[in-house]
């Protein structure tokens, strides 16, 4: 314990790194998003120079972009990976492919590193631990294309959903339609990172701050690269000819909270989440694979076949209730590292 919580301190002096993946359809706000979260043009908006060329299907690239933030005195490294295209074809198959493949490559880069007899002590890791999936605003309901990206994507990453351009839909038009996204994800059965806490264990400012955050799922986001007047205050928006509209405004806004979750609040059970959960089922499925030899794997996407099917049903099952058993296992540790330093301060105080 006093070894974590000496490595803990060391963290917060070097600061962190966090990677975090952007997926939405175009026209969403990804790229504004990213450019708000950052408070600087990290990622370049597309263009067409030739309007000739607009139904061409260019297919997804994935492209990862490093910038250096502050957050009240920490350095934080954050790699955001993008994903322009998704979403734009006809058949986006090859899209989940692209996606899932990225995610895996990563883990496979600290599998291999793990299994170094001397360790590069240089080595990057770029596992992604979180994704941002941008929900069109239809006003509706999840699209085909929403439930299977999550769900497919699931079992790799925590998957945080997001309303992307909010403010293009009156306020109860927005609570019915996050109403009902969550209505889907629950009857899907998506396991996404839903800020999950214990009500016999956590104590209640944990419980109270992820009981909020939950409330907001998916947070309704609106981005801005420019700065307008209102009331005399300079503000992050965009004017309307029936009035202005602030990214931070609490009001109708989730931005704010969700930049606080990503980049203090839950960074770092979002990582512990990735490394402890996430990483490790995959390595336990990828080390079974290999032991077993070079028997084919029969596809889950075989039309009729109800057993492997079921199968694979019942072995997802059976991982998000391992998975919410360590994460209950990890916020105990939290609640009692929190516990020794607030007991380590009080005999320094004692001390002095």
């Amino acid at each position: 314990m006093a070894h974590r919580l000496g490595g803990r301190r060391k963290n917060v002096k070097k600061g962190f790194q966090f990677t975090l993946m952007v997926v939405g359809t175009s026209g969403t706000g990804r790229t504004t998003f990213v450019n708000t979260l950052c408070e600087s043009p990290v990622l370049s908006k597309k263009t067409m120079e030739d309007p000739s060329d607009a139904h061409k299907e260019e297919g997804i690239s994935i492209r990862p972009v490093s910038v250096e933030l502050d957050e009240e005195g920490v350095r934080i490294s954050l790699t955001v990976v993008d994903t322009p295209g998704f979403g734009d074809n006809i058949d986006n198959e090859q899209c989940f492919h692209a996606i899932v493949a990225y995610l895996e490559a990563q883990y496979d880069d600290i599998l291999a590193e793990e299994s170094r007899i001397k360790r590069n002590p240089r080595f990057q890791d770029n596992r992604v631990h979180a994704l941002l999936y941008f929900i069109s605003p239809t006003g509706h309901s999840l699209r085909e294309i929403d439930i299977e990206l999550m769900r497919r994507l699931s079992p790799r990453v925590n998957v945080i959903p997001v309303v992307g351009r909010a403010d293009s839909l009156t306020p109860q038009e927005l609570a019915d339609f996050k109403k009902r996204v969550m209505e889907d994800i629950e009857h899907y059965k998506i396991p996404i990172y839903n800020f999950p806490y214990d009500v016999e264990e956590d104590d209640e400012d944990t419980i109270e701050e992820n009981s909020e955050l939950r409330a907001m799922l998916p947070f309704s986001i609106i981005g801005s690269d420019e700065e307008i007047i209102v009331d005399g205050r300079k503000v992050r928006g965009r004017q309307y000819p029936w009035g202005a509209v602030e990214v931070d405004n609490d009001d109708y806004s989730d931005f704010g909270r969700l930049r606080s979750a990503l980049l203090s609040s839950h960074l770092q059970d979002l990582k512990e989440i990735t490394h402890d959960f996430l990483y490790e089922n995959y390595r336990t499925e990828k080390l079974s694979r290999s032991a077993g030899g070079n028997s084919p794997e029969i596809s889950e996407d075989v039309p009729g076949n109800e057993t492997t099917e079921q199968t694979s049903q019942s072995k997802r099952e059976e991982e998000l209730r391992e998975i919410e058993e360590r994460r209950r296992e990890l916020s105990n540790k939290e609640n009692a590292l929190r516990s020794l330093e607030a007991r380590l301060a009080q005999v320094q105080v004692t001390d002095s």
